[in-house]
């Protein structure tokens, strides 16, 4: 049944007229006089005596006031909350990241988003990048904050948020670390701890260093933390992103090379995203631009 002819029925009983209930309304006098005519086929009966000048509700329709009033403050109510939604930010937000970020990225924008957003319950889940997909596509998560490949495919989209350099280093007591510039060959001569194949940070590592197949790999990981561990220890050279070298590593200069990589969001091209999605990747951009 529509709601707009509950709701001109509503407005006429209130004030008995047809002309005061079509002001009240922002509509004309024919159109009440049609919606209510509407409303009374679809019924099939009348609810409304007209008595010269005077409006009197039929039996049927004094029998329908109470019914239609809880419908609209009911539909009025929903209207209420949805409106809330858009404008208070609240609720449960499940997003995924990978370790760096979560590590090296996210921390303040975190703090900044939950002294804006107190009201919403986070719901952090750390995992590769590559996982992130799935998750998305899944619905498990809302959206990911990881290290971007080059390309993605439809329903997935994503917004770029940080670019990442990347460095070639050794320990200060490496070799290679009294070398004014480094050689790919002097490179492949020592032992590498790199990234885990099947990464986009790997790929972008493989693509610029043009590393030989024979290379003394040591060791490959996802976490980064641990490579750097290694590289301190003297055990290898490796690749970091510069928002995570220290005085306690060199870096090693490369003629040619240049390496970074994109991170940002993640998201699903046809999910709606909540209030406090819509918040974080506001608060996001707005980390970078500050």
């Amino acid at each position: 049944m529509d709601i707009q002819n509950i709701r001109a029925f509503i407005m006429v009983a209130e004030t008995g007229s047809f002309s005061r209930a079509a002001e009240k309304l922002f509509i004309t006098q024919p159109a009440i006089s049609k919606r209510i005519a509407s409303l009374e086929f679809n019924l099939d009966c009348k609810l409304f005596d007209r008595l010269g000048k005077n409006i009197l509700l039929t039996q049927a329709g004094e029998a329908l006031i109470p019914g239609y009033r809880r419908i609209l403050a009911e539909i009025d109510e929903s209207e209420r909350i949805i409106s809330t939604l858009r404008t208070e930010v609240r609720g449960h937000l499940k997003f995924g990241t990978s370790h760096h970020i979560g590590l090296h990225r996210l921390p303040p924008v975190l703090r900044r988003y939950t002294e804006l957003y107190p009201a919403v319950e986070l719901d952090i889940q750390f995992m590769d990048s590559e996982q992130a997909a799935d998750f998305i596509l899944k619905g498990s998560i809302e959206l990911a904050l990881i290290t971007l490949p080059d390309s993605i495919e439809q329903p997935l989209t994503t917004i770029s948020v940080w670019t990442d350099p990347m460095q070639c280093v050794v320990a200060k007591d490496h070799v290679l670390a009294r070398q004014k510039t480094v050689t790919g060959k002097q490179l492949n001569d020592h032992g590498v701890l790199l990234q885990s194949h099947n990464t986009h940070t790997r790929d972008i590592i493989d693509k610029a260093l043009k590393l030989a197949p024979g290379n003394k790999v040591i060791m490959e990981s996802n976490y980064l933390e641990t490579i750097k561990a290694m590289i301190q220890n003297n055990l290898g050279w490796g690749v970091l992103p510069e928002s995570m070298i220290d005085d306690s590593l060199q870096i090693l200069k490369i003629k040619g090379v240049k390496m970074e990589r994109q991170l940002g969001i993640l998201l699903h091209g046809a999910r709606t995203l909540s209030s406090a999605a819509n918040a974080l990747i506001e608060t996001l951009k707005q980390s970078v631009t500050s």
